[in-house]
């Protein structure tokens, strides 16, 4: 039996003909059981009683602007384990798959694969009787050139838009800011990549400009999209100002930014609005240590710096001493602290909900690892799914709107009081919340450009 296999490498070019796809390239490992290939906006639909499954797939690695539309029906609903240990459910279809001259069905599972370097991944479910494969060597059934592969998805190539936005961060290499500028191109739009730190500008009644790079004027731009580190945020947001000046809409305003970085003000602000957030001391004098940690209801309790991000910067106290002992640290060294109470029965969780527009299109519960109060993924921490209520959605668009934020990521935890507002994020990542949702954000983010742009697609 075995002489009758054919070989195939550990890359292999295969394609879908039921689902209208031609080319996709797949990582072969007889290593993994199970089949998936790359799916987003997973949709579940009937067809006379029975469950079928919309999605769409980008088969070409890094390239959001070749987008196939599928539909299949349900072959079955499978709980995997991914590569990072993350158990979630799948849904299955079985469809016609071709590698080189031979057709067959086999079964895939739809799953979020954009982290990964390829789209799919062929298991030995689908490679057993029929291949075995060489490890060293690829593309042994058929090869394609990127002329090659242009030509099998020209049907798909977006025709260009004229709208010109640009994405003002500081990494080009990073998820958020690939996957935002994947959306745009992918939607048909031209898009720019400026880095904060290489633009500076020419303050002019009659010609205000923006130059890059040693001398390039910056041509106009119909948005700008910023993704601000703090570490720059106070000449990003005087570039921001600068954009706004010169006509460009900017999805978060400058003064939205500076106000969702400052703590102390957004915490204000939150308060004097009735947002409900874990009560929340603030000192200047060594003097005030004592009384201040009884304020918050003593030890164990948060310290915060006020410009802190991702979870740096932030300690738990979790006695009275080691508290006077922290925060008199910082005092000596004249650095503004928030000191919080600490929410036990939260269990080092908390939600993250995504607003954009007023509403949230996204949230997912994050649990902080064993041992660690933190939830934030930078710290280890991992994320799911969540389902919020009524309550804690209305919390987080209140939050967001009085920061004039129009996209937010904004973290709540619960608590006996209810739910309670953590902090207002103005440059959330995308990379954990699409990955647990599954939803395709950077899109949403580049629909609400052109809503407000009021643009219309011919």
């Amino acid at each position: 039996m075995s002489s009758t296999l054919k070989i195939v490498g550990s890359e292999e070019w295969c394609s879908f003909p039921s689902l209208q796809i031609p080319a996709i390239k797949a990582r072969v490992d007889s290593g993994a059981k199970t089949s998936s290939i790359q799916a987003n906006n997973i949709k579940l639909q009937y067809r006379d009683n029975e469950e079928w499954v919309s999605f769409e797939v980008n088969p070409i690695q890094e390239n959001r602007s070749i987008a196939v539309k599928c539909k299949a029906k349900i072959h079955d609903k499978r709980t995997v384990k991914s590569s990072s240990g993350i158990s979630e459910e799948r849904y299955v279809i079985k469809v016609p798959l071709s590698i080189g001259d031979d057709t067959f069905e086999a079964e895939m599972t739809l799953a979020n694969r954009d982290a990964m370097e390829f789209r799919m991944l062929l298991g030995r479910e689908a490679l057993n009787g029929r291949f075995m494969v060489n490890p060293s060597d690829v593309f042994l059934e058929s090869n394609y050139t990127e002329e090659d592969i242009e030509r099998k998805y020209k049907h798909l190539i977006k025709e260009k838009t004229g709208l010109k936005i640009a994405l003002l961060a500081s990494n080009p290499n990073l998820f958020s800011n690939k996957r935002i500028m994947e959306a745009g191109i992918a939607r048909g739009h031209e898009m720019v990549f400026l880095n904060v730190e290489q633009a500076y500008m020419k303050f002019d009644a009659k010609e205000p400009q923006i130059r890059y790079r040693g001398g390039n004027v910056v041509d106009a731009f119909d948005a700008i999209i910023p993704r601000i580190k703090p570490a720059v945020t106070f000449y990003a947001c005087a570039l921001i100002r600068q954009f706004d000046s010169m006509g460009a809409y900017c999805l978060n305003s400058a003064e939205a930014i500076t106000q969702s970085r400052d703590k102390l003000q957004a915490t204000q602000l939150f308060t004097k609005h009735d947002i409900h957030i874990p009560i929340t001391g603030f000192a200047n004098s060594p003097l005030d240590t004592k009384d201040l940690i009884k304020m918050v209801n003593g030890a164990p309790l948060i310290i915060k710096l006020l410009e802190s991000t991702q979870g740096k910067g932030v300690v738990l106290a979790e006695t009275n001493k080691a508290a006077e002992s922290v925060i008199n640290a910082f005092k000596s060294v004249k650095t503004n602290i928030l000191v919080q109470e600490f929410i036990k029965e939260a269990n080092g969780q908390d939600i993250r909900c995504f607003v954009v527009n007023g509403k949230v299109v996204a949230a997912m519960q994050r649990q902080a690892e064993k041992g660690e109060f933190r939830a934030n993924i930078h710290q280890g921490g991992s994320a799911s799914k969540v389902k919020i209520t009524a309550e804690e959605r209305k919390l987080a668009v209140k939050a967001a709107k009085i920061l004039g934020l129009p996209v937010a990521g904004v973290d709540i935890i619960r608590s006996n009081k209810g739910p309670l507002l953590l902090e207002v994020n103005s440059s959330p990542g995308l990379e954990g919340i699409e990955n647990a949702t599954g939803l395709d954000i950077a899109n949403i983010m580049i629909e609400a450009v052109e809503k407000k742009l009021k643009f219309k697609r011919k």
